[in-house]
């Protein structure tokens, strides 16, 4: 069974809600332009002043994702 992985970027300070909405633009595009397969691409908004963007992908992947986009970090998705 393959694990699902939740690459996780952080975004802090009053303007980090839009930071993270805009960052899952480009984690979409990044998708489509290297053929890559994934579960969810979104944000959430942890407090006024922290932000998170994020992509689910299965652990297989997750070293491709890493490499090219330096998450800051990682842990197991639900």
């Amino acid at each position: 069974m393959n694990r699902k992985i939740k690459l996780i970027w952080d975004f802090k300070g009053p303007d980090g809600l839009e930071t993270a909405k805009h960052h899952c633009v480009h984690l979409k595009e990044f998708t489509q332009i290297e053929n890559l397969s994934f579960y969810e691409v979104s944000y959430t908004e942890l407090n006024p002043m922290h932000s998170i963007a994020f992509v689910i992908v299965d652990e297989v992947d997750m070293k491709i994702y890493r490499d090219a986009l330096k998450p800051h970090r990682g842990v197991l998705a639900d």
